[in-house]
């Protein structure tokens, strides 16, 4: 059999003003036909796993396109239609048997609100009785179209997504074994009125913990194939974002139903813990100043790339100073101006810049501020490295042309393309060792985790400003179905 594997990942963000063109997926990670194949094969990611699978199972493997962007803002037209394209157009030229697909589901395009669930009607409009599998991130905004226009789904269960090749391997195992006439899969999903912040998704942490422990539950039993929570976008503003939950059994609907309802209603009742409450930065730092054992990770939340931040908002690395905080490495703020001023000074050189504070940011109403600060060139690098830790593991990614800029005891790690902390490769690739520092002031949210959350004892949020917020109060949604909670508090006891 001929199987195409393919992968299109993007969280989109609608709040955010960073633009998602075709540049954006291309400088970050991606890879046409071939290059596809050779970038992520033996990689930690979906993708690998499928080819693995299928190569295993004397399958010919066909990769139209593997591409990621970093989350940002809604998706350009010219990139979303080659994207897709390029899957559509291998499906067209037919002799495909099945697909095996590395999606987000969080993507939001200038054409459609829906980008995963517009893909797969698009295949199925081709070939109407394809057998399609999907792989889909944690913060997945499951849809209708998403559901009804394939053979199977499944999403990851960690966060930080640390499992992503197994649950691809778990998912492309149902669908070769479909194919092979081992397994029927039905599918039961499900979406509460539930607006789930990001902040309390972690895996380790509740309330999800117990979701996913219940999922996990589930699928002890042969007959269920895959049970997922999803946690949903909530900063994709569209109708029907939000949490949900899916189970795919083996023939048997009402297994199917059954889990599913188990799964939904623990979610429902769990609604109040996902919501993250604010407290003053100053609370924050007070705190991390009375602990003596290093290092102590400082959480720039509400900048965070991966959730669609601009990645420049210095509110708080400008309180970390301003309060006196020894021995802080930063990672990232993006300023490829600051960048480029720095190449052209030279490692060595004493300068002065305008840091960060580039960007505005109109949904919440926030101008871009500068900080000017005087520092010393400490590194200049191409900003590519190699992912050696637990998520994206093996994969090539690219800060762009990066600088390393000291501060007083502050080293801040400057990016001409967006990155979030999630390795410490983003700290390594520029001569830091982190474990040595007192505090690491990080632009995420939980990824930072998979790199860093063995390093500290002590985490902290740090409630900044940004379009990645967790105020709900800042933020316009005018698409989401209402009522949803919290927007709405509905049933409340």
């Amino acid at each position: 059999m001929r199987i195409l594997v393919a992968m299109i990942k993007h969280e989109t963000n609608t709040f955010s003003p960073v633009i998602t063109d075709l540049d954006r997926f291309m400088a970050w990670g991606g890879y046409v036909g071939v290059e596809a194949y050779n970038a992520f094969k033996g990689t930690g990611m979906p993708f690998a796993a499928y080819i693995a699978l299928a190569e295993d199972r004397g399958h010919e493997v066909v990769t139209p396109i593997a591409a990621e962007a970093m989350p940002s803002g809604k998706v350009a037209q010219n990139a979303y239609d080659f994207l897709n394209g390029q899957v559509l157009d291998a499906v067209r030229a037919g002799g495909i048997d099945a697909c095996l697909l590395d999606l987000h589901g969080a993507m939001v395009a200038e054409t459609t609100d829906d980008g995963e669930g517009t893909l797969l009607e698009e295949i199925r409009k081709i070939a109407p009785d394809m057998p399609i599998a999907v792989t889909y991130d944690l913060h997945a905004n499951l849809t209708q179209k998403m559901v009804e226009n394939c053979t199977c789904l499944i999403g990851y269960k960690t966060y930080p997504h640390v499992d992503m090749y197994e649950v691809g391997e778990q998912i492309g195992r149902v669908m070769l074994d479909h194919l092979e006439g081992k397994c029927a899969p039905i599918m039961a999903w499900a979406a509460p009125p539930v607006l789930a912040q990001t902040l309390r998704m972690g895996h380790d942490d509740q309330p999800m913990k117990a979701l996913l422990d219940l999922a996990k539950e589930a699928e002890k039993d042969p007959k269920v194939l895959a049970a997922t929570v999803f946690g949903g976008f909530p900063l994709a503003d569209f109708r029907e974002a939000g949490a949900s939950v899916i189970v795919v059994t083996d023939g048997d609907q009402a297994l199917a139903d059954h889990w599913r309802d188990k799964l939904q209603q623990l979610l429902w009742d769990s609604r109040e813990e996902f919501v993250y409450r604010h407290r003053p930065i100053s609370d924050a730092i007070e705190e991390a100043r009375a602990i003596d054992d290093g290092p102590t990770i400082l959480l720039d939340h509400a900048d965070n790339v991966g959730s669609g931040g601009t990645a420049d908002v210095m509110t708080v690395i400008d309180a970390v100073l301003k309060a006196g905080l020894e021995d802080v490495a930063v990672g990232a703020v993006y300023d490829p101006g600051a960048v480029k001023h720095l190449q052209e000074a030279g490692i060595g050189a004493t300068v002065t810049i305008d840091l960060g504070g580039k960007t505005d940011m109109p949904s919440i109403g926030l101008k871009g501020r500068p900080l000017t600060l005087t520092g010393t060139v400490k590194v200049l690098t191409d900003g590519q490295w190699i992912v050696r830790g637990p998520m994206y593991t093996g994969v090539k990614v690219s800060m762009g042309p990066s600088a390393l800029f000291q501060v007083g005891s502050m080293e801040i790690v400057i990016t001409s393309q967006h990155h979030e902390p999630w390795d410490l490769g983003v700290f390594t690739s520029m001569g830091i060792q982190p474990e040595y520092k007192k505090y690491l002031l990080l632009k995420s949210r939980i990824h930072y985790r998979a790199g860093f959350g063995d390093l500290a004892k002590v985490h902290l949020t740090l409630d900044g400003d940004g379009v990645t917020t967790s105020d709900n109060t800042l933020l316009d949604f005018q698409n989401v179905r209402r009522p949803i909670y919290p927007l709405d508090r509905i049933n409340e006891a």
